[in-house]
């Protein structure tokens, strides 16, 4: 059912691509819950709405990067890196004395706490002694949600290289898989049937394909400069098809509405 677009909010959202070229250049990906109400059994970046935590400014002091982080992107890549904490287990953090953050039980017992609410994730960054490496994080694409569908999100994606020493798993909860997958790889299962990718993960996972690797990825997206896309829907004689902008960076791309969602 088509919603007035006037009565639906945009609610800010956030979205990590975790990527390493060893043992091959592949993203990290998670398998959202059937029951899930949002993207159900689809094949996605891990990401998710941003809370209230993420704009406590008492991050200023936990975050390494937040000088040179816009200040409407602070929340958004708090977010991120919270997302995938909960998601996936990988904490982009760092001690205070500049090194990697390579993970303990401590910060594993605490996932479940951080992912439901009962604890804030700021709380377990200063439990820790750790900052977040908000400069971790390169923007690569920015886009907001259909008018027409019932819930909507402006949503930062963003690429950052993963440690190499943290193990990725799925939380059970809102995603019940996490596999290490190349973009081409992930794209081709979509095309013959084999994983359900939505319209904005499968056109990020092309634009990330163009790359030889996740060094290149990232400074490719470094260099790109972010174009917020807002797909509009239109009718064509095989169907209603959500279109995009052409300068977006992804080229002509349009698919059929029963395909996308």
């Amino acid at each position: 059912m088509i919603q007035d677009p006037a009565t639906v909010p945009i609610l800010g959202a956030a979205t990590i691509l975790l990527v390493r070229d060893e043992p091959a250049f592949e993203v990290l990906m998670v398998k959202r819950h059937h029951q899930i109400d949002f993207a159900a059994g689809a094949l996605v970046f891990p990401g998710g709405k941003t809370h209230g935590g993420d704009h406590d400014p008492a991050w200023e002091g936990q975050a390494l990067g937040w000088e040179t982080s816009a200040s409407d992107e602070r929340a958004p890549r708090i977010a991120a890196v919270r997302e995938a904490f909960e998601e996936t287990g990988v904490l982009l953090c760092r001690h205070r004395d500049g090194s990697p953050f390579s993970g303990d039980g401590r910060a594993a017992a605490a996932r479940d706490e951080i992912a439901t609410g009962r604890r804030a994730f700021l709380e377990l960054t200063m439990e820790l002694d750790l900052q977040i490496d908000l400069g971790a994080l390169t923007a690569f694409a920015r886009w907001v949600t259909p008018a027409f569908m019932p819930r909507r999100f402006d949503t930062w994606f963003y690429i950052a290289l993963a440690p190499l020493d943290q193990l990725a798993a799925c939380d059970g909860w809102e995603t019940v898989d996490a596999e290490w997958i190349g973009p081409a790889e992930a794209l081709r299962l979509a095309d013959v049937g084999a994983r359900k990718v939505i319209f904005p993960t499968r056109m990020n996972l092309k634009l990330l394909a163009e790359a030889s690797g996740a060094k290149d990825a990232t400074e490719r997206a470094k260099a790109r400069p972010v174009i917020t896309v807002e797909p509009r829907l239109i009718e064509r004689p095989d169907g209603s098809r959500l279109v995009i902008p052409a300068d977006a960076g992804y080229g002509e791309a349009s698919e059929l509405l029963s395909k996308a969602l």
